[in-house]
């Protein structure tokens, strides 16, 4: 069923290495000879967007397709995909460059070094109507730490278990530093104006936080939110459960502003659930679902597996009437066994190296690109 759902699109950010989980880097060669991947400032990780998709039926195909595809290209070098959001074996300290000529990657490498050497998924929302689309961006900047703890999938950086579940998100370097909750459409463009004149961004895309607005001009002809804070997730099913909770709450929202719009139904200031959301996306960070986090309405503690729940019960009654439904069951599995990062921290307490680990999620990736069959004519 699509009648009433969200344009969906993804942006695949994924790392090519050894089977034995060394990461090499091929982006430049792979851009070059397969037009849908692009590369990064670092030659070790590539990626990939989708087409903008309602059904979720078609999603899992045009999650897939590309990854068989590079996959095809990366098997005669003895090549593979790696999963994780971080460099977790090697050398995590030296910056590969993908193009040495390119200005702005001359910016990246001596401000960031490898700190942004990280994979990711970006999930963009399709939503036009600028009101509701600033409510989203202000909720899901209020509860992406929800998000990130459900898709954490970075314990490790440079052979060493880091005591984060997303070193990714802990050593990403979030520009500019201070970045308010927007209150609508002209605050975030004299926002953006005034942060590009001073320095402070780059460029226009030069917003690097937990969710943004998107669109074909920014900051002035918007379209979409882009959440931007989910680690690296290869199952395409654990994403789709992720990506359907985050359609239903913006539906919600859509049909409820007033209890879900944190500057409607919050107890607390735009600064301080600003400062709030910044605060619970870090100690999602470290501990994910068993981090303490803060709730936006009124700051009180909660874990992020019990408010998972809760927004989960909360959603039921939507998620039956739109066919979601199963669609969300793993989460339920995500909740109960935990995320990639703490099922891996649980394996290196058995004895498990990170290299057996890498190992292993590279071979389910590939299952997961084989058991799911091409949908004739659903890209089209």
């Amino acid at each position: 069923m699509s009648e009433g759902l969200l344009l969906k699109g993804f942006e695949v950010e994924l790392f090519t290495g050894r089977p034995d989980g060394t990461n090499v880097g091929v982006a430049s060669e792979v851009a070059r000879d397969l037009s849908d991947f692009v590369t990064e400032p670092d030659h070790r990780n590539l990626e990939y967007i989708t087409p903008p998709i309602s059904d979720y039926k078609a999603l899992p195909e045009a999650l897939l397709q590309p990854r068989r595809r590079l996959r095809q290209w990366l098997a005669p070098r003895g090549l593979t995909l790696l999963p994780g959001s971080t460099l977790s074996l090697g050398d995590s300290t030296s910056f590969e460059r993908s193009d040495p000529t390119n200005p702005y990657h001359d910016l990246i490498e001596t401000t960031y070094g490898t700190k942004v050497v990280t994979a990711s998924i970006h999930i963009n929302l399709g939503i036009t109507d600028l009101d509701w689309l600033f409510a989203a961006v202000r909720l899901m900047r209020c509860e992406a730490a929800l998000l990130l703890s459900l898709s954490a999938s970075s314990p490790f950086l440079g052979g060493e278990l880091t005591g984060h579940h997303s070193q990714r998100w802990h050593q990403f370097p979030l520009t500019p530093r201070q970045v308010p909750l927007f209150l609508d459409h002209s605050h975030y463009t004299q926002w953006v104006e005034q942060r590009l004149a001073d320095g402070q961004m780059r460029n226009e895309r030069h917003l690097w936080t937990s969710v943004r607005p998107n669109g074909p001009r920014r900051p002035y002809d918007l379209n979409r939110l882009e959440l931007r804070i989910c680690d690296l997730i290869t199952d395409p099913a654990e994403l789709l459960a992720i990506t359907a909770l985050l359609e239903l709450r913006l539906l919600e929202l859509r049909d409820a502003p007033q209890r879900l719009d944190p500057l409607q139904a919050s107890d607390l200031s735009a600064e301080e659930l600003a400062e709030l959301a910044d605060s619970n996306d870090a100690a999602a960070a470290r501990y994910s679902l068993d981090a303490t986090l803060q709730h936006w309405q009124d700051g009180r503690a909660v874990t992020g597996r019990a408010w998972i729940a809760e927004v989960l019960e909360q959603l039921s009654p939507r998620a039956e009437a739109l066919g979601l439904s199963e669609r969300l069951q793993p989460l339920g599995r995500l909740l109960e066994s935990g995320n990639q990062a703490m099922r891996w921290t649980a394996a290196i307490e058995q004895g498990c190296s990170i290299g057996d680990l890498l190992r292993q999620g590279s071979c389910a990736m590939k299952d997961q690109e084989e058991s799911v069959a091409p949908l004739s004519g659903a890209l089209g």
